[in-house]
């Protein structure tokens, strides 16, 4: 599966549209807790603990976005726009959340 934030991919035509498609992954409060609890593990203003939760939820949202793409028909999804976002009452959980059009390239 293709996926990128072009809006077509270069030398292949989009022979089909299917639509919107989207995946989405929260980090939970005990996950920050668990980060900050950490506190060592960063180094030079980097914390490889909290980078490495941030991946992983960017890697399901986008595993999440090509299943769904390919439950569609799709071999490729363009346009894609991925977002982080505070949620919850005190700010303890963070959405990874991604879109995009998936399609079927000729």
């Amino acid at each position: 599966m293709i996926v990128t934030t072009t809006p077509g991919i270069e030398g292949r035509p989009i022979a089909e549209y299917h639509g919107i498609v989207t995946g989405e992954a929260i980090i939970g409060a005990n996950i920050f807790s668990d980060i900050f609890a950490k506190v060592r593990d960063i180094v030079g203003g980097r914390s490889g603990a909290y980078e490495k939760a941030l991946r992983s939820a960017r890697e399901e949202a986008i595993a999440d976005l090509e299943r769904e793409a390919a439950a569609k028909g799709a071999d490729a999804v363009v346009g894609v726009d991925l977002d982080y976002e505070v949620i919850g009452d005190t700010g303890s959980m963070l959405m990874v959340s991604i879109s995009g059009t998936a399609v079927r390239l000729g």
